[in-house]
């Protein structure tokens, strides 16, 4: 990792905060907040807690032993709140004042859309605040991927693989839900991953009869498995699965993967995207810039306007991601 050496340290103290789901790569984006924010000569302090800490004053300054050893260290060592009080303005001021007491004028704000609004609240209230994407679900549409998404994804792809063998063995059918809210990259994805022939996502839509009839011919083409890989919210699963048990050949079995995807040692990704994400927020601070959120597009490390960031809406992923986004668009999987 290098650092530009600082021609003027503007900023003398930042804090930094996760908030929202957390995320693997949390951690390493955390270490590097601490260490650049270091060799620009700043006071580093964390809030613990996420805004609602924020709020409550449950901050304190970062040392660089705090960080030691937890670059591979899933969850985040700062832990994480959502805290909907937060959009009352009142609410915004006691964190204001928390933060004037102590003479932080930065801060660094690591999760999802929902914390970027907090971030924008913040920056609009004075206070210098770069937002850090860090969401398993990857549905930023300012970066091409978010801090914790691959690690999702390995957990997600490696959980398909071991229920896969036991399908085969049981000539069933495996219904499989994943995380992803109103973004189906992690299905997609881990679908692709595994093999999956029946993916369902909010970009491909729900049709019950032609997966159902999918899964039909696939046991009249001798397939001993199958496996439909399905984005949370998109339907109940175990209803689905009851019902291609009863009209299908497959015996049929649901598996709700949960927040065991949030989990685990973030992959050497995460990690490297983590720490370029966040020695960019730094490097934006410390240029006496805020009201950003940092991300990445194809190699380059950018970063946009929040009103922005919040303002945009994921391309169609045959923009993005080539192959991935063909299969996507085509629909022909739901």
């Amino acid at each position: 990792m290098c650092y530009n050496t600082p021609e003027v340290n503007r900023l003398k103290k930042i804090a930094v905060l996760t908030s929202g789901g957390d995320a693997p790569g949390m951690n390493a984006a955390i270490r590097t907040v601490l260490r650049s924010g270091h060799h620009y000569g700043m006071e580093v302090y964390g809030v613990f807690e996420g805004f609602k800490g924020l709020v409550e004053g449950d901050i304190k300054e970062l040392k660089r032993h705090d960080v030691s050893r937890i670059i591979n260290r899933g969850g985040t060592i700062l832990a994480s709140a959502r805290y909907p009080e937060f959009k009352e303005l009142d609410v915004q001021k006691k964190a204001l004042n928390r933060l004037q007491k102590l003479g932080i004028e930065g801060l660094v704000v690591i999760g999802g859309d929902g914390s970027f609004r907090g971030a924008l609240a913040m920056h609009r209230l004075g206070v210098k605040a770069i937002g850090i994407p860090g969401t398993i679900d990857n549905d930023i549409a300012s970066t091409d991927y978010s801090i914790g998404f691959y690690t999702a994804l390995e957990t997600a792809t490696d959980s398909m693989d071991k229920l896969r063998d036991t399908s085969f063995s049981h000539h069933r059918c495996s219904v499989v839900e994943v995380m992803g809210r109103h973004c189906g990259d992690l299905a997609l994805y881990a679908g692709i991953a595994v093999g999956s022939e029946f993916i369902i996502t909010p970009e491909t839509g729900f049709d019950l009869e032609r997966t159902v009839a999918a899964i039909q011919d696939s046991y009249a083409r001798e397939k001993r498995h199958a496996i439909v890989v399905v984005t949370e919210k998109m339907t109940d699963v175990n209803e689905l699965a009851r019902i291609i048990d009863a009209r299908t050949e497959y015996e049929t079995r649901a598996t709700i993967l949960g927040h065991v995807q949030r989990g685990g040692s973030p992959v050497a990704f995460d990690r490297v995207l983590a720490t370029e994400l966040s020695e960019h927020a730094i490097s934006l601070l410390n240029d006496d810039n805020g009201g950003y959120v940092v991300g990445q597009r194809g190699m380059e490390i950018i970063h946009t306007p929040i009103e922005d960031a919040l303002a945009m809406v994921k391309e169609p992923s045959n923009k993005r991601y080539g192959l991935v986004g063909k299969l996507r668009n085509k629909k022909e999987n739901a």
